[in-house]
């Protein structure tokens, strides 16, 4: 039963925080020239409360075990750098499109990964993961290339990045983290 609560607080960190990346995504396409240093700041935590969430996901016991399969590497990733993002704020501020945009690419790589795995275990919906994972990396490769010089622009290219980030965690997680209800043996008795 503890596998199970694991499981389900990690489903659920997923879907909250993979929902607040995309209204974050929202904001920066909505507000280009948001504030670089709390762009720097709710990164920070947010990419902290997602490594913690990875982590526990990955100890969780998963059915298929495809989801966090690659979570502990990311989780412990996502804190180191959140708590830089927030400590180092000043330093960041000229690096974070690239650290954001070889994490997102890295992710959507994996999830192209974790479609094929899902497709050998029956998964239906795994067609629907391999596409926002091609997607995604697409995006997260231009973050990487910044094809604008303009802060306006790049701000923008990165609100896409995590707005499509935040939709490929929620595609996964709601496509492939089943978890099943264990009756208690007391209970399979009394039902004899």
């Amino acid at each position: 039963m503890i596998s199970n609560k694991q499981l389900r607080m990690a489903k659920f960190g997923y879907i909250i925080l993979s929902s607040l990346l995309c209204a974050l995504g929202i904001t920066l396409i909505a507000v280009p020239n948001f504030s670089i240093s709390l762009l720097c700041w709710i990164g920070g935590i947010l990419l902290i409360l997602f490594g913690c969430v990875k982590i526990v996901g990955y100890v969780s016991k998963d059915l298929y075990r495809l989801a966090f399969q690659f979570d502990l590497a990311f989780g412990i990733l996502l804190i180191s750098l959140g708590i830089i993002l927030i400590l180092r704020t000043d330093a960041m501020i000229h690096i974070i499109c690239s650290l954001l945009g070889i994490y997102i690419l890295a992710d959507a790589l994996l999830k192209i990964q974790i479609s094929i795995d899902a497709k050998s275990f029956g998964i239906h919906q795994w067609w629907i993961i391999l596409g926002a994972a091609v997607i995604t990396s697409i995006v997260g490769f231009l973050l990487l290339l910044r094809p604008s010089e303009s802060a306006a622009a790049v701000m923008v290219l990165l609100g896409i990045s995590i707005l499509a980030e935040g939709i490929l965690n929620l595609i996964t997680v709601l496509t492939v983290v089943k978890i099943f209800q264990r009756k208690n043996p007391l209970e399979i008795d009394a039902e004899n």
